[in-house]
């Protein structure tokens, strides 16, 4: 699949990527934010687990809440904001993060950090699918640069995330979660003064409407495959701290690298590596890559261990991009609506792998985990592989009608 014919190359280039509008700027910087806390407790997942004597299996389930809750929620952000408009919604969600992250800080039990970190999801839920349309909606240069500057701010979060965690943490493990909920609390502010008010849609969405959208071939395709991707994904990110075993700072360190590489093979490397050989076989090779380095991390001594993590950093960022690329625009549905239903599947993965990792590993050894999670890869790869026809077709057949069905639009100071 050569450019022109690549269908999810809608003609934007990625020159104006810089030049937007504050609102975006604004929402772009909270997301940041956001995904940062994601990784804030991967350094600090072994300080955690023995301040608050807790195993590593227990710890994990700040991943697993935090993801379970975010899955459900994508079922309620479409109706909520539907209803009292993107930049309402946008707020409530930095809200709860704020309250729930300084709560965490506070906690005495993992229970509690657990139940904490329950409602930080709820909260981002709320705030990252949004933002997600938002940015789609007032970016300058399609959505194609809209998405890039999501993938940044992804990549920017994940890579930044263990880097606060590893400072913060180093003097006490509570710290980086106080400190996720002061910068939340000025992207909250940031989103008050430069985001005005977006028309709501003339449409409420109900609460069936995204798993109505993954009755569409081509989004539950996209989905399903996302969903073993996922899993592999939040294995390294959940399980891979405990296995490295290393200070918070070393371990801090080594998921800024990871995060580094994501970020520029998101945002640099994906839309070239697109151009050149299309979007569904770079999709495919590099799930079947990050399976192979998988297994290597698995089987590694610590060095290649190290370095495996990192490089693992390169193949989710591509598939981070062709991922959402997919989502929003496989499909007839509203990009807001689609991009819940393809959510409410993914984050169920994200969940599911810091809880079962732990676990495999108590019933065999160490290096099942990775294979597990590397047959995961390949499942995610083969999907995109037998669906390639649908993926393909009616890609290539729906994206022009979205411009007028999101009701997407931002009114940026």
């Amino acid at each position: 699949m050569r450019q022109g014919t690549d269908p999810l190359d809608d003609g934007a280039g990625t020159g104006g990527l810089l030049r937007q509008p504050k609102a975006v700027w604004a929402t772009a910087g909270a997301s940041v934010v956001a995904f940062m806390g994601i990784g804030l407790v991967d350094p600090i997942l072994p300080s955690i687990a023995k301040g608050l004597d807790a195993t590593p299996s227990q710890v994990s389930l700040l991943f697993t809440s935090y993801f379970l809750i975010t899955a459900v929620a994508m079922l309620v952000t479409g109706f909520v904001s539907s209803r009292i408009g993107g930049k309402k919604t946008l707020l409530a969600g930095l809200a709860l993060v704020v309250v729930f992250a300084a709560l965490a800080g506070t906690s005495n039990s993992v229970g509690e950090l657990v139940g904490f970190r329950a409602g930080w999801g709820l909260g981002n839920a709320l705030f990252v699918s949004t933002a997600l349309a938002v940015i789609v909606g007032a970016a300058a240069g399609g959505s194609a640069a809209a998405i890039l500057l999501y993938e940044s701010a992804l990549g920017l979060g994940m890579a930044c995330g263990p880097l606060l965690g590893a400072v913060l943490g180093d003097m006490k493990w509570r710290y980086p979660f106080f400190g996720t909920a002061a910068l939340m609390a000025i992207g909250f502010l940031a989103i008050t003064v430069f985001l005005k008010e977006q028309p709501k849609p003339a449409r409420k969405t109900s609460l069936l409407d995204p798993l109505k959208a993954l009755g569409h071939g081509g989004l539950a395709s996209a989905a399903a495959s996302a969903f073993f991707y996922n899993y592999a994904f939040f294995t390294v990110l959940a399980f891979t701290p405990f296995v490295l075993n290393m200070s918070p700072y070393k371990s801090g360190g080594v998921f800024f690298a990871w995060g580094v590489l994501l970020a520029v093979f998101s945002v640099l490397v994906a839309p070239r590596l697109q151009e050149r050989f299309g979007s569904l076989k770079v999709l495919g090779g590099s799930l079947v890559l990050l399976a192979a380095d998988l297994i290597v991390l698995g089987y590694g001594n610590h060095t290649t261990a190290v370095a495996a993590t990192v490089a693992s950093g390169a193949f989710i960022g591509l598939n981070n991009t062709v991922y959402t690329e997919l989502a929003l625009g496989v499909s007839d549905a509203p990009r807001p609506v689609a991009s819940a239903g393809y959510n409410f599947v993914r984050w169920f993965a994200a969940a599911a792998a810091p809880y079962f990792a732990p676990k495999i590993e108590e019933w065999s050894d160490l290096h099942i985990p990775f294979v597990v999670a590397a047959g995961a890869a390949v499942v995610g790869a083969g999907i995109v592989w037998v669906r390639r026809g649908v993926l393909t077709r009616e890609v290539a057949g729906l994206r022009p009608g979205h411009a007028v069905e999101d009701g997407v639009s931002v009114f940026a100071n």
